[in-house]
């Protein structure tokens, strides 16, 4: 049996913290979950942020993430980022606690870019993760890191211009990682973070289309243990006793103590997280540093499963609502609960994440916005789709007996269902608002419920304004629960006269955030609280808004 580690803390530069982190590019990605994680997480003493590079990065279209075994994910999200001005100003606007340490990953083609992105951030940095190790990134990453000499030349310039703790971090997919930990060693880093994921790979679905959007990606997750172990044993026989950031398939207290006799003293989790909210993942480490104190293994049992994959369907039918609008029909019967969501997947297009207007049959209604949207609208009776879910948290119990439905725009769409469920229990208002009349729908479906008021833009249908003056207009008593979906413009205004109404719990609104991922790893559409719609919502009370 492995030796039981504690969690004491450890020293990195001028601080003490605990050991443990989540790795670069898994839920810390935007500044807002950078200081809500450091702030609601004791155990996590390091934050590592997203690889940030010189210039911004849009990264690959999804899909960027699947999961090709449980437990077990390939991605590429393609090193998408803001570039390092962009984002030395959202760290600017975040308070992080002065007991944690930052850890900024960092990209480059070449060493001018390094230095670039470390002299811009230096001043909000513990310390820097030098990304040598990127699989699917041409011209960065692994293609960098494999060149002993060249890791060698990177780390010696980025250390001759920082006092900051510098970590190399590197790739499973070399000839011999070991030389090129020593190369980064002698150049000055302070530590190595082992590893990154493993490939790149293609995984194809039953059909033989590859899922990912570049086709090939990393591996990471469970199945990575044996690698991660190896990687840093291999370092460690080498270079001994130097500090080494080890990850890789770390779902529990037994793999960090697998980790710690191979040679780490810092840890880190990342793909194990899929699927776990705040209050999961605030629960799971604390669970896991018990672990590591008691010589127990509990918190592997408080991780979840998720389901990625995707089932085949037609197109049956099809309303042209308006040039930029349509309504889809499926041959696809979901049992989907109300706030649910789904993926609709073209392969070799995109995918992008739609509210589930109706589930039996399963009907969304999409509004044109870009590539993806535009090929979903053109599809015809008959042309098969993918579709993966439901996902998000879905809804089933409201206390208050009067709910009010308000959607503006395709946002309608995500306020069907919750009718259809609480019909039968709570009384239903339902306010629809669009440009115009083409942009209306589904009024007949809300109007067996209930109540049915509409505003339009230009007057061509109900009353000619805004969904905001309808609210107005409503002799409301404190006895009641708002449901918003919608542009983020309108939920805020809708909000300032909600909250005059009833309490902040009483008000949940689903504002259209950038979902990629779907299961809360890629963490792009977290809110300006740092709480990720995906897993959390995607309706959010205001009080969870509120930062």
């Amino acid at each position: 049996m492995y030796s039981c580690i504690s969690m004491k803390q450890v020293t990195i530069g001028k601080k003490k913290v605990y050991p443990l982190t989540i790795p670069s590019g898994i839920i810390t990605t935007e500044a807002s979950t950078i200081e809500k994680y450091a702030r609601d997480i004791p155990e996590l003493g390091i934050i590592t942020t997203k690889t940030i590079g010189p210039e911004p990065r849009p990264g690959n279209i999804e899909p960027i993430l699947h999961q090709y075994e449980p437990g077990s994910f390939v991605n590429a999200v393609g090193l998408k980022n803001p570039g390092c001005k962009a984002f030395a100003k959202k760290l600017e606007n975040i308070n992080f606690p002065e007991d944690k340490y930052l850890l900024i990953s960092v990209m480059g083609a070449s060493t001018e870019d390094f230095c670039q992105v470390i002299t811009t951030l230096e001043k909000y940095a513990d310390g820097f993760e030098l990304n040598l190790s990127c699989p699917h990134a041409k011209g960065y990453g692994q293609q960098i890191g494999e060149d002993p000499k060249l890791v060698y030349e990177i780390v010696k310039a980025v250390t001759s211009i920082t006092k900051k703790q510098v970590f190399a971090k590197l790739s499973p997919n070399v000839k011999d990682i070991a030389q090129i930990a020593e190369a980064a060693m002698n150049a000055g880093a302070y530590g190595i973070t082992a590893i990154n994921t493993v490939g790149p790979d293609e995984v194809k679905n039953s059909d033989g289309h590859p899922i990912l959007s570049n086709k090939k990606g990393g591996r990471s997750g469970k199945a990575t243990l044996p690698f991660g172990l190896e990687a840093v044993k291999k370092i460690t026989d080498k270079l001994g006793n130097i500090p080494i950031l080890g990850m890789g398939g770390i779902r529990s207290a037994e793999d960090i103590r697998a980790y710690q006799n191979s040679g780490a003293k810092l840890f880190g989790i990342g793909s194990s997280l899929a699927g776990l909210d705040d209050h999961q993942i605030i629960k799971y480490f604390r669970t896991l540093a018990q672990d590591l104190e008691n010589n127990s293994n509990h918190a592997k049992n408080q991780l979840t499963t998720v389901d990625m994959s995707y089932t085949q369907t037609k197109v049956t039918n099809k309303i042209d609502c308006a040039p930029d609008f349509k309504i889809i029909e499926f041959d696809l019967h979901l049992k989907a609960l109300p706030a649910e969501f789904i993926f609709v997947w073209l392969p070799g297009t995109a995918e992008k994440p739609f509210s589930i207007l109706n589930d039996a049959p399963l009907t969304l209604a999409i509004q044109e916005r870009g590539g993806c949207t535009k090929s979903i609208n053109a599809l015809k009776a008959g042309d098969n789709v993918y579709i993966r879910g439901p996902h998000g948290k879905s809804i089933t119990e409201l206390s208050h007996k009067h709910l009010v439905l308000v959607g503006g725009g395709s946002g309608i769409a995500g306020l069907y269902i919750f009718a259809k469920h609480f019909a039968t229990t709570h009384k239903i208002t339902t306010l629809l608002g669009a440009k115009d009349k083409d942009h209306i729908f589904y009024q007949d479906e809300f109007r067996k419920f209930g109540d049915v008021h509409i505003a339009t833009e230009d007057g061509s249908i109900g009353t000619k304004g805004y969904v905001t003056e309808l609210l107005n207009e409503l002799n409301l008593d404190t006895d009641v629960c708002f449901l918003n979906c919608g542009p983020k413009p309108m939920i805020e205004a809708l909000i300032a006269i909600q909250s005059q109404i009833t309490s902040n719990e009483n008000i949940l609104s689903s504002i259209d955030y950038l979902t990629m991922c779907g299961v809360g790893i890629c963490g792009s559409c977290a809110n300006a609280n740092g709480t990720r719609s995906c897993v959390s919502g995607p309706f959010l009370s205001v009080a969870s808004r509120l930062p």
